[in-house]
């Protein structure tokens, strides 16, 4: 009989997030620069929305608007969330902005959601469950080769050239904004792979993170595996994602761009 420990969270998932969508839809336009004092207090306003949608007694919370207590590290499950995550896009009015939960069980990413109001796309999984796509299954890539993938840049890196180590090689580079709405489209099998070269808040990825192995994807750390989470600081150093064929080929070409991040253990 399946394993459907994780799998009854996904309602509570979706329907947090479509609401915090509906407050979000009130105030974002596509073209629009968005004034930045008024996307804080939206970013409270969906931070308040899904918290009450998503905790319950004895469960704890990490969140980017939030006071961050002491009292998550005793919790065995924790909600991971960020409001918006892709600020400087939402501020632009370009729609790669998502709002990213995830569902940490003793430091793992089990489940998680991310919805990009935008542009209607949500995004669900679970351990157990697999993954959905505006609620049709999905997987990662099976590509077993970089050769003509699509690998998916930070938009901001991408701009500062940090990615140039990276340009004509025999993959697309596409530069979007939000990191969890990157892992999600990983996860759905509409990127091959990603990987950020800045360090990041657990918020930012712990949901996309737990779409793209709920996927049968692969994501860690730069130089190290496993990824936890609920940690007492609660930043990562660097992320890469990609479909499980070509984890290895991901690896290898950021330890030869990065000599100093090795290869992160098995």
């Amino acid at each position: 009989m399946p394993d459907v420990r994780w799998r009854p969270y996904l309602r509570r998932i979706e329907l947090a997030l479509l609401e915090a969508g509906r407050v979000a839809e009130h105030v974002w336009r596509p073209g629009e620069v968005h004034c930045f004092d008024a996307t804080r207090s939206l970013e409270h306003r969906i931070s308040d929305v899904l918290r009450a949608g998503l905790l319950s007694e004895g469960e704890g919370w990490l969140c980017e608007e939030h006071a961050d207590h002491d009292d998550r590290l005793r919790c065995d499950v924790v909600w991971v969330v960020d409001p918006v995550d892709g600020t400087h896009e939402f501020l632009a009015g370009i729609p790669e902005w998502s709002i990213s939960v995830g569902l940490v069980v003793r430091g793992a990413a089990v489940a998680g959601g991310v919805y990009n109001p935008a542009t209607r796309e949500l995004f669900l999984g679970s351990l157990d469950a697999g993954s959905t796509y505006n609620g049709e299954p999905v997987s990662c890539t099976r590509r077993t080769t970089l050769r003509d993938a699509i690998v998916l840049a930070s938009r901001q890196e991408y701009q500062r050239g940090d990615w140039a180590d990276f340009a004509e090689r025999e993959f697309s580079i596409r530069p979007v904004g939000s990191v969890a709405y990157k892992l999600a489209l990983i996860s759905a099998g509409l990127a091959d792979a990603t990987w950020t070269l800045s360090p990041k808040h657990e918020w930012d990825v712990a949901g996309g993170v737990a779409l793209v192995k709920a996927s049968g994807g692969r994501a860690g750390l730069l130089g190290k595996l496993p990824l936890e989470f609920n940690s007492p600081q609660p930043r990562i150093s660097g992320l890469m994602a990609s479909g499980e064929s070509l984890w290895q080929q991901v690896n290898e070409l950021v330890a030869e761009v990065m000599p100093q991040s090795p290869l992160p253990t098995r």
